[in-house]
């Protein structure tokens, strides 16, 4: 499990620096400085003004707005009382809250919602493509075999082994046992004191009234995800027919250590997850003033 674990982790980050690579070339482009003639400002007192026959420029304040909630997730995304953020400007981030007060409780509806919207984004399905080459060149579960049929088989099993996770963990048991799904960063402290209040959200949440509990949700919703996904979907044994034994015999992957195995793959992946969320901000802040001294830098 640990070779698996770690590169998949390995390949988390991956795709994480490129997209984020992606969306900060998209976005970090200083005014006035392209290529196109149309853009271009005189460098005088009249610069920003609108010469005769051009049109002013339209307002830039649904952008601003958007990139201020990416900012400051402080309960203003979507769904009312998550967040527009995104990690690395592009994993989703919705459930993680930034300096928020005491927010109204999560409806049940809220709660699949956001999850729906953060399972079945844009960015999850690169993802799990990722996630099922990366199985298809270990040969795990080897009962699916090899070619383009086993690595749809691996995708699917992929997205579903996330789907039914994500679900279980964010919406289903915290309906259920009246939990907050949400994490609410803490940015007090040095780096082992707030490193030791992420990993502590593994096992403390909050309920729905406020108080502290025992994170049910994370904890059994995920093993949970983990018997559910093992026992219904993955292979049974079975025979395989190769170059050198037309009947071959492949184990079933439909047993309780392998059921384990995953569950603390899943819990192992979360904690790291939490841990990230918890330093993003930090992170965001120093990217977003090395953006905005780009400009001042070329001006000069």
């Amino acid at each position: 499990m640990s070779i698996k674990f770690g590169i998949k982790l390995a390949a988390h980050f991956a795709l994480a620096s490129a997209l984020s690579s992606f969306s900060a070339g998209q976005q970090t482009t200083p005014p006035g400085n392209s290529d196109s003639p149309a853009q271009a400002q005189p460098q005088d007192a009249t610069a920003g003004k609108p010469t005769a026959g051009q049109q002013p420029a339209p307002s830039s304040g649904k952008d601003t707005n958007k990139d201020k909630d990416q900012q400051d997730p402080s309960g203003k995304g979507k769904v009312t009382g998550t967040s527009n953020d995104r990690l690395f400007y592009a994993l989703p981030n919705f459930l993680t809250l930034q300096g928020a007060g005491k927010l109204p409780p999560l409806s049940t509806k809220d709660k699949f919602k956001v999850v729906a919207l953060g399972t079945f984004d844009y960015v999850q399905y690169p993802w799990w493509g990722l996630l099922a080459s990366i199985s298809q060149a270990e040969n795990s579960e080897p009962a699916y075999g090899q070619g383009w049929l086993a690595y749809a088989k691996r995708y699917g099993t992929t997205a579903g082994d996330s789907t039914v996770e994500n679900f279980m963990v964010g919406a289903v048991f915290p309906s259920v046992l009246h939990q907050d799904p949400r994490f609410y960063q803490s940015e007090k402290g040095g780096f082992f004191r707030r490193s030791g209040y992420a990993v502590s959200r593994i096992f403390v949440t909050r309920t729905d009234s406020g108080h502290a509990q025992f994170n049910f949700s994370e904890v059994f919703g995920s093993a949970v995800a983990a018997g559910i996904s093992t026992y219904s979907y993955h292979p049974k044994s079975t025979y395989l027919r190769t170059p050198t034994n037309p009947h071959l015999f492949i184990g079933s992957d439909r047993t309780l250590s392998n059921t384990a195995s995953v569950w603390a793959t899943q819990v192992s992946l979360d904690t790291i997850t939490i841990l990230i969320k918890e330093f993003w901000p930090d992170v965001h802040r120093k990217m977003s003033h090395k953006d905005k001294q780009a400009p001042q830098g070329l001006q000069q």
